[in-house]
């Protein structure tokens, strides 16, 4: 089936299905009433028609970037991959998966590298997970892991494994199109986003006034496709195994894509980039 419905409906089936008794806005009234002339909603629920409608746009794979030595949570990580350290008892790669089974991701993978045989342990909880072997994680930068993932990364999530979830719905089961997870700030130094009618104009590092980079993004079936293309291509230019993939739709075939800005807060989700900031979140490391 291919996709046909415009953002509106999309976003009147999505709230109807995500929230019991979802009370519809005057914006909304027309939108309501057209899909329920359509027979995708009655009595406010969705039925098997509006189920059918939202099919095209079910997130189908998940690929977690976990390759690298994540230097900066040393001491940390010299016994352990940074994915696969505690917090509050937890490991930080479990609460990506959580949200991606509770999702209802059908195929999920790992692609792995540093001390990539303790990634073995997620068996026992996800036996489901499927696993790539990066070899060359410690001499080329994660555009090398998206390479392996090429070809898997149509109707998909991909995701930096070093990710601390407090809101598990930020993965959610349905994308409309193409986008990256940001949080809006006044300034950042860190790798952010300018943005125009709410999708992405240019990747920079720090800000003012700008949307800040969360290491989540979904691609749709059409996207996925070119991407498997343009990785490969910026791979083999000169230079190109030291860049960053996101760098590929983002900066180098720019021209290739269209990608929303998916807005979340500031405490959905955290990246621990540092040992201090592990202390921080954590403070029984703090010893």
């Amino acid at each position: 089936m291919e996709n046909s419905l415009s953002k509106s409906e999309y976003e009147v089936l999505i709230g109807i299905l995500s929230s019991k008794g979802h009370e519809i806005s005057c914006r909304e009234e027309s939108v309501y009433n057209e899909l329920a002339g359509k027979g995708m909603i009655k009595n406010n629920e969705i039925t098997k028609d509006g189920l059918a409608a939202l099919e095209p746009y079910r997130v189908r794979k998940a690929v977690i970037l976990a390759a690298g030595f994540g230097s900066r949570m040393a001491p940390i990580t010299i016994n352990t991959p940074k994915p696969l350290v505690r917090v509050h008892g937890q490991r930080i790669i479990d609460g990506l998966l959580d949200a991606c089974v509770k999702a209802e991701i059908e195929e999920i993978y790992i692609v792995r590298g540093y001390l990539g045989e303790q990634f073995d342990q997620l068996l026992y909880k996800y036996p489901a997970i499927k696993f790539i072997d990066n070899r060359l994680y410690n001499t080329e930068n994660n555009i090398s892991s998206a390479m392996l993932a090429r070809n898997l990364l149509s109707d998909a999530y991909v995701m930096e494994a070093d990710l601390y979830i407090s809101n598990p719905d930020i993965i959610s089961k349905y994308q409309y199109r193409s986008n990256f997870l940001a949080i809006k700030t006044e300034k950042t130094d860190d790798w952010c986003f300018e943005a125009e009618d709410g999708f992405i104009t240019k990747e920079k590092v720090g800000g003012e006034n700008c949307w800040q980079m969360v290491g989540i993004s979904y691609w749709s079936a059409e996207d996925g496709k070119k991407l498997a293309q343009d990785i490969s291509s910026v791979y083999s230019e000169p230079n190109g195994k030291q860049r960053y993939w996101e760098q590929v739709p983002l900066e180098f075939r720019r021209e290739h894509y269209h990608v929303a800005i998916r807005e979340c807060g500031e405490t959905d989700i955290i990246e621990i980039d540092t040992f201090d900031e592990l202390k921080a979140i954590d403070p029984s490391y703090d010893v």
